[in-house]
């Protein structure tokens, strides 16, 4: 199965856009299509972000989103990396799909270093066929 670290941009689109590859993505989660790896921070972060007003996102579906990463992901602790990020906030997610051997989704991959393990939700679906 692949395994795979979604950031917390995708969550956000997935959420706010019914169709597209980030939704699909989800869907694919709660499908169990794949391993979603994560940690508190993770969670705090993700909470933060899909929590905040200007979104509106309902808070029953990010609470029952929340809840299902929590029950059937997997928790990881990883090793902090000391690799040049434009964004500090962005570590966890690098570091914790290179402790689980994952692929980090992401629509920023300009906030990473070029590497093949971190790709867009686009080529995401595509290893997924959905």
């Amino acid at each position: 199965m692949i395994n795979a670290v979604l950031d917390t941009n995708l969550l956000v689109s997935g959420l706010l856009t019914e169709r597209g590859n980030s939704a699909l993505i989800i869907d694919a989660f709660r499908d169990k299509q794949f391993n979603l790896f994560y940690n508190r921070e993770i969670l705090d972060e993700y909470h933060d972000v899909l929590c905040r007003d200007k979104l509106g996102l309902p808070v029953g579906d990010v609470n029952e989103l929340l809840e299902q990463i929590k029950n059937t992901g997997i928790p990881i602790i990883p090793v902090r990396s000391d690799i040049l990020l434009t964004d500090e906030d962005d570590r966890v997610f690098y570091d914790t799909a290179k402790e689980a051997n994952a692929y980090l989704v992401t629509g920023n991959r300009k906030h990473y270093p070029k590497e093949q393990f971190i790709i867009l939700p686009a080529d995401f679906a595509t290893l997924l066929k959905i």
